[in-house]
């Protein structure tokens, strides 16, 4: 899948803890947003949800993401990714759990965050946002 690179100018707002606004396209046609905790593997912006919850469910149907980051820093900066979704389970567990040590004080997501129990009942997915399109803050930049 061909991607745009992530603007450096704009890179910490994936690495900082900071939570985005995640939009997919429910099976009414109409768009569905939700908070997420974002991450980066270098070429696209990652969150990490579960084939069973809505999130899953929307991309394994239609993969168009849109990803909205803002800086709570300074709200006129922000970045917004429009792309496609690729779902990946390899190492899913491990990549909530790391998101969950930079969002929270705790060390794991299943036991801390959600209970223990749901572990066995969910299937941990990496969305990686392939960037199709990537809209910055008009000071930092314009669209790509």
């Amino acid at each position: 899948m061909t991607s745009l690179p992530i603007p450096a100018s704009h890179i910490d707002l994936l690495e900082r803890p900071i939570c985005g606004v995640l939009t997919t396209m429910g099976e009414d046609g109409w768009p569905r947003s939700g908070l997420v905790w974002v991450d980066h593997d270098g070429d696209c912006a990652t969150v990490n949800t579960t084939l069973e919850r809505q999130k899953g469910r929307d991309l394994r149907r239609d993969p168009k993401v849109s990803l909205l980051v803002v800086d709570p820093a300074n709200t006129t900066r922000f970045m917004e990714i429009r792309g496609e979704a690729e779902l990946i389970t390899r190492g899913a567990e491990e990549h909530v759990d790391g998101l969950t040590r930079r969002y929270t004080h705790h060390p794991r997501f299943y036991g801390y965050v959600y209970p223990m129990e749901q572990r066995a009942t969910e299937t941990r997915v990496i969305c990686r946002v392939h960037p199709k399109r990537i809209v910055l803050d008009a000071i930092h930049g314009g669209p790509t």
